[in-house]
């Protein structure tokens, strides 16, 4: 154990100098602070994202859902990856183009960047909704974080969570987003070693998959169910609803960010070779790993944890602890450590980001105020992590899916130059969200992904708009193109 918990402390402090190291390039500027300048290469903006992407939610959410539901997830998988395929391949370029000739630092700008000029209710209620979800979403990777604290000194969650926050004011404060981005990188090699090495460990304690199989239908034959055994709407709507969620990255302003940050518009193509070959390899071992942790700790699900309230959360740092020798323990611990707390100051620092740049403009080029805009953030989102009851797989769906149908559809109008009087682009926002919250409490989210619903509303609120616009006035008014 002692040998553990040294390579965690080293490893974790390792990563977390990649990131601090950024203080050598860094410059006194907002700019530089929010987008590292936009001197981002493309595979470092590709790894970047995609490790922001896949930290908490992968790590912990994604492997206690394989645990618990079976093979059926990998179909989250394949209509996630198709979903992010398409705004990658079509609408990712767009954004990196349109944000670097309006010089805008942040995606909810963006929204006010038309020839009729800024739309300002627009982005201060983009800015607070891109507030209120982010940090959650920052909270949620603060309690995956502390997971990993959990399995080796058997802290409560709130504990570690407090030890994530203080991490993150030292990747704020060191470099911002460039220490985001350089800590990224690092971890993304530790993750993908981590799990490839649990996966490996997995096989040799159980065997290949017909012994995979045979364990689990021991345990329980659903889990081997290509498909969910109460579908509403049937298969094609179930997958189409997570081809929704992928669609949803245009939507989530830390993922966005890393776009923006790029060098050039050109290296998005060797980015997204860079994004899809590390993403659909490590997803696909998550699940494997989540099903080698059914079959060798099978009953979880029952064990009660403090500050847990879903036990199977705890899959990963368990079955690490379970199967690998000490020193590759605190290895795999620690990339989960500071994979998660990464995302969260990511996150933590675009929130800022609105605070300064679009809810109180003057403070746009006040260096100091986008410091302390964080902190407040951080406080926020380290009530929310202590005191939210909600699993981190839960609570990162929800914040996903808020902002994937609030401000997603709305940037999509924007990058697409459509006419968006701020009217409907409100009445959006309110639609997709009012709806996204009513899926999610019926119990239709099982049959099809709220997602797909919020999306839906939200663009048929807009069509709706532009049919009452043509009828009052002929033709779409003058000035409303995008």
């Amino acid at each position: 154990m002692t040998a553990t918990i040294w390579t965690f402390v080293v490893v974790t402090l390792l990563v977390t100098l990649s990131g601090a190291a950024a203080v050598i390039n860094k410059r006194e500027t907002t700019e530089d602070y929010l987008l590292a300048s936009r001197q981002v290469a493309p595979w470092l903006a590709a790894l970047s994202t995609v490790a922001t992407n896949n930290s908490g939610f992968m790590f912990i959410g994604m492997i206690a859902a394989s645990y618990r539901l079976g093979i059926e997830t990998v179909w989250m998988m394949v209509g996630w990856v198709i979903g992010d395929a398409i705004a990658w391949w079509r609408i990712y370029p767009r954004l990196r183009a349109r944000s670097g000739a309006a010089d805008t630092m942040t995606v909810t700008a963006i929204l006010s960047t038309g020839p009729e000029g800024p739309r300002r209710g627009l982005v201060v209620v983009a800015s607070a909704l891109t507030f209120v979800f982010l940090g959650i979403y920052a909270a949620a990777q603060l309690k995956a974080g502390a997971t990993a604290l959990h399995a080796l000194f058997g802290w409560h969650a709130s504990v570690g969570i407090v030890i994530g926050a203080a991490i993150v004011i030292l990747y704020s404060f060191a470099g911002g987003i460039r220490a985001d981005i350089w800590t990224d990188a690092a971890q993304s090699a530790i993750m993908f070693f981590s799990i490839g090495l649990i996966l490996i460990a997995g096989f040799l304690e159980i065997g290949g998959p017909e012994a995979l199989v045979a364990k689990l239908t021991a345990q329980d034959p659903t889990l081997l169910g290509v498909w969910p055994s109460d579908l509403a709407f049937g298969p094609v709507l179930f997958v189409l609803g997570f081809v929704a969620a992928g669609l949803g990255t245009l939507g989530q302003p830390h993922l966005m960010t890393r776009i923006i940050a790029m060098d050039h518009t050109r290296g998005i193509r060797q980015a997204r070779l860079f994004y899809f070959g590390w993403m659909i390899p490590f997803w696909s071992a998550c699940i494997l790993v989540g099903l080698y942790a059914r079959a060798i700790l099978p009953d979880l699900a029952g064990v009660t944890f403090a500050g847990y309230q879903d036990s199977t959360e705890l899959a990963l740092p368990l079955l690490t602890m379970e199967l690998l020798p000490d020193i590759f323990v605190g290895v795999a611990l620690a990339g989960l450590f500071a994979a998660t707390v990464s995302t969260a100051d990511s996150q933590i620092i675009l929130c800022s980001g609105v605070v300064t740049q679009d809810m109180v403009p003057r403070w746009k080029e006040n260096y100091l105020a986008s410091k302390l805009a964080t902190v407040a953030v951080l406080v926020v989102a380290l009530v929310v992590a202590i005191l939210a009851p909600a699993s981190v797989f839960n609570l990162v769906l929800i914040a996903w899916s808020a902002l994937g149908v609030t401000l997603g559809p709305v940037l999509f109008i924007r990058l697409f130059r459509q006419p968006l009087p701020s009217g409907a682009g409100l009445a959006m926002m309110a639609v997709g969200l009012v709806t996204v919250i009513f899926w999610h409490l019926s119990d239709l989210d099982g049959s099809v992904f709220k997602m797909l619903p919020g999306l839906i509303a939200a663009f048929a609120t807009y069509w709706l708009s532009r049919v009452i616009d043509r009828r009052r006035h002929g033709t779409d008014r003058p000035g409303e193109a995008a």
